[in-house]
């Protein structure tokens, strides 16, 4: 019985945050008649107004909101991108977040872009051991190869959960230090400042589901590791 509480209560704070964030997402979804323009207008606005002329705006598929330093583009959900709602506003200041924080060179972005490259890298080597072992544990029976097959996994899950402790403190500045303040200055009516702040907020709820699900990940390898 403890260990079914464990398990339910180690859900509820890895999923409870991810669904919270969707139904803020969705409750402030609406589209406003008094909002002067939508996510991507105001996207290019602040780039525009930021000096920001080699970054561009671009319409992408559902959920995939996001910065992508490599290519310099604020990419938005089609709704995000096309509505006049206040969620569609908040999320495109804190990807336009994310490119002021490029654009002045932050040393926590530009430390997270590195590690997302060297991750990736990681989780290709990672993959094709991953595969490798099982096969060689049957032909060789040899226990060292095990030992290589678990440490591998659990190499590649805390590079991955390093990456998400480093990208939090990112998502929270770009939210709280670049879009809130910005929206604030005329952009939003005062009273949705709350609910602004609340959308900001879900977003950043996400990446704190996200860091546990590694760190919980990490803790069973580990634990494997030391049987």
């Amino acid at each position: 019985m403890p260990i079914l509480i464990l398990i339910i209560v180690i859900a509820a704070i890895i999923f409870l945050p991810q669904w919270w964030a969707k139904s803020v997402f969705a409750k402030h979804s609406t589209p406003q008649d008094h909002i002067q323009g939508t996510g991507g207008e105001l996207a290019q606005h602040l780039l525009d107004r930021f000096e920001m002329t080699d970054v561009n705006v671009e319409e992408t598929v559902a959920g995939n909101d996001h910065y992508d330093p490599e290519s310099k583009t604020v990419r938005l959900s089609p709704k995000n991108f096309n509505d006049k709602s206040l969620t569609a506003v908040a999320v495109a200041a804190h990807e336009v977040g994310h490119a002021i924080q490029h654009h002045k060179k932050e040393a926590k972005l530009e430390l997270r872009t590195r590690l997302i490259k060297v991750s990736m890298k990681l989780e290709k080597v990672g993959s094709v051991i991953m595969m490798i072992m099982p096969i060689a544990m049957i032909l060789t029976r040899n226990p060292a190869a095990g030992i290589v097959f678990f440490a591998t996994g659990f190499l590649t899950i805390a590079g991955s959960t390093v990456i998400h402790l480093v990208t939090l403190p990112v998502e929270l500045d770009a939210s709280f230090g670049k879009a809130l303040p910005i929206l604030k200055e005329g952009y939003i009516q005062e009273e949705e400042h709350q609910a602004v702040d609340q959308i900001l907020k879900a977003a950043a709820f996400t990446y704190v589901a996200a860091s546990l699900m590694s760190i919980l990940n990490v803790w069973r390898w580990f634990a494997l590791l030391r049987r």
